[in-house]
């Protein structure tokens, strides 16, 4: 049996990035052969990846890239906010980001088949599973390449928007400010999916008949209220956050700026996570442990 020293093990961690205690492991089944235990490593790694797979991942980061007129916005989730404070995982967010912009990948999958520094974007997710021990999953990204000005704006690492604009670089900095914080629907009321108007109505009208007024009447009150909601979540006609005297669109004219779109990513939005009884979670966990 060959003996396993300390530096063999940091070697293995170098080339791995897998928990210490999980290297020696692997080089002592190998015994000693750096090659054999590194494969071992990371049919183990793919192991945890699987069994992770059907975990929630409800908690992540939004990562941006901005190089001139070439931009994106990606989210990549995770399953605590724990991780999502890890370097390895901000790092993997920032250049899947990077990625995005300077390859543009068609979806998901094709951004997965990617590589950096001759791994795979696949290869890495899984690694870092293997890693850190969560579920980590690419949800979504969009690139910006339509030849406008970009400009971007991180809440944290909770919330991201990117605004595609021509004119001045500190209205449009505001804007995207603005949008994190008032998270606009579209650019304009014109831009406000039709299902989103479809159910205001119907909450308005349900209201409306309450009243017992006119039929006319009801007619005019649903029209307003439709209207007042358009105004709330269209981004040139809400009251502009640093100054409610004005909207956004006239804030923007005073500055000469056109704003031509924006997207906001918020983590997790739309994701619904699994509520779980804190005394069956901790059982599930090391019953997962004994596992494997």
């Amino acid at each position: 049996m060959a003996a396993i020293t300390a530096s063999m093990v940091a070697e293995l961690r170098a080339k791995t990035d897998a928990p210490m205690m999980e290297c020696k492991k692997a080089l002592t089944e190998a015994d000693g052969d750096m090659g054999r235990a590194e494969e071992i490593l990371r049919v183990k790694l793919g192991s945890k990846a699987s069994k992770a797979a059907s975990r929630v991942t409800a908690e992540g980061i939004v990562a941006a890239f901005i190089d001139g007129s070439t931009g994106a916005l990606v989210e990549l989730n995770c399953e605590t906010d724990f991780v999502a404070k890890n370097d390895d995982f901000l790092n993997f967010g920032n250049d899947l980001a990077k990625l995005v912009a300077q390859h543009d990948p068609a979806d998901v999958a094709a951004l997965s088949a990617l590589s950096q520094d001759g791994e795979t974007v696949e290869a890495r997710r899984s690694r870092l599973i293997g890693k850190i021990g969560e579920n980590m999953t690419i949800r979504r990204f969009k690139r910006f390449a339509a030849g406008h000005k970009l400009m971007h704006y991180l809440h944290g690492t909770r919330i991201g928007v990117v605004v595609e604009y021509s004119g001045d670089d500190v209205a449009a900095k505001d804007v995207a400010m603005h949008v994190a914080a008032m998270k606009p629907v579209a650019l304009s009321s014109a831009d406000v999916p039709a299902e989103l108007i479809e159910k205001e109505r119907s909450i308005a009208t349900q209201k409306a008949a309450e009243s017992g007024k006119p039929a006319d009447i009801v007619a005019k009150m649903v029209d307003g209220a439709v209207q007042k909601y358009l105004k709330e979540v269209s981004l040139l006609d809400q009251a502009f956050v640093k100054n409610d005297k004005l909207t956004v669109g006239q804030m923007l004219k005073a500055a000469n700026t056109t704003v031509h779109g924006f997207t906001m990513y918020v983590v997790g939005e739309g994701i619904e996570k699994k509520s779980e009884n804190f005394a069956e979670e901790v059982a599930a966990q090391m019953a997962a442990a004994k596992q494997g």
